[in-house]
C-alpha cells in the first residue's frame, strides 16, 4: 500500500473522530494495544467479534493471562445456539469490545457486514471502548470500492472458512445475492464517524492481513 494514501487514511479517520494508532507489523500493533491502550483504559470485561486479523496479533492469550479481566466468551466450543445468543447479548456491556473490520475507504469509513449482526453491534453501540485492529489491505478508494471488496473477498472468504455453512459463493467466490438460510451478508453498517469521539480506536497495521 502506498504511503500517501495510507496517511491520507489516517488523516480522514481522525478528522472523523476515530482515535488511530499506526503499526508497521503484527507485534507492533499488539504492542500498541498493551502499552497504549489496554493499560490506559484498563478493562475489567472484555469481549471480541470473529476477526482474523485480531487474532494474527495475538492478543487474546495474552489478554487472558489478566486474572483481573472477565472474559465474555461468546465462540466457545459446544455451546448452543441460545447459550451463544445469551453471551453475544451479554458482550454488548463490555468495557471492551476488540474486532476488525472488512474494509476501511480513504475517507476514513469504516464498511461491515455481519450474518448474525453481533460483531457490527458491538462496534455502533455498547462496550465503552472499541479497538479494531486494520490491516492496510483492507482500505479502499471509496464506499462503492469497500461493498465490492466484501461481495467479492471477505464475504466469500469468510463462508469458506465455516464449511458447516452452505452458500453459492464457497463456490463463485462471489457474492451471489442468495437466499441461503445460511446466508452471511444479512446486515450492512457503514460508520461516518466514531461517537463519542475516540470511542473505536483503529490500530492500522501495514500488513495484509485478514480476509
Amino acid at each position: 500500500m502506498e504511503k500517501e494514501i495510507i496517511e491520507q487514511t489516517i488523516k480522514s479517520l481522525e478528522r472523523n473522530h476515530f482515535e488511530v494508532y499506526f503499526a508497521n507489523d503484527r507485534q507492533e500493533a499488539k504492542n500498541i494495544f498493551f502499552n497504549e491502550i489496554f493499560d490506559k483504559i484498563k478493562p475489567t470485561t472484555i469481549s471480541w467479534g470473529d476477526s482474523e486479523t485480531m487474532k494474527a496479533t495475538g492478543i487474546l492469550p495474552e489478554i487472558e493471562q489478566h486474572p483481573e479481566c472477565i472474559l465474555i466468551r461468546t465462540f466457545q466450543d459446544g455451546y448452543s445456539r441460545a447459550q451463544k445468543t445469551y453471551w453475544r447479548r451479554q458482550a454488548l456491556h463490555a468495557d471492551l469490545f476488540v474486532s476488525g473490520t472488512n474494509a476501511l475507504t480513504c475517507n476514513g469509513q469504516l464498511v461491515n457486514v455481519d450474518m448474525v449482526g453481533n460483531r457490527v453491534a458491538g462496534i455502533t453501540f455498547g462496550p465503552e471502548h472499541v479497538v479494531l485492529f486494520i490491516g492496510t489491505n483492507k482500505i479502499t478508494d471509496n464506499l462503492e470500492k469497500a461493498m465490492e471488496r466484501i461481495r467479492t473477498i471477505a464475504a466469500p472468504l469468510n463462508a469458506i472458512r465455516h464449511p458447516h455453512l452452505h452458500t453459492p459463493c464457497q463456490k463463485t467466490q462471489t457474492c451471489m445475492n442468495c437466499q441461503s438460510t445460511d446466508r452471511l451478508c444479512n446486515t450492512w453498517t457503514i460508520t461516518e464517524k466514531s461517537f463519542p469521539q475516540k470511542r473505536i480506536k483503529i490500530i492500522l497495521i501495514n500488513e495484509p492481513l485478514g480476509l
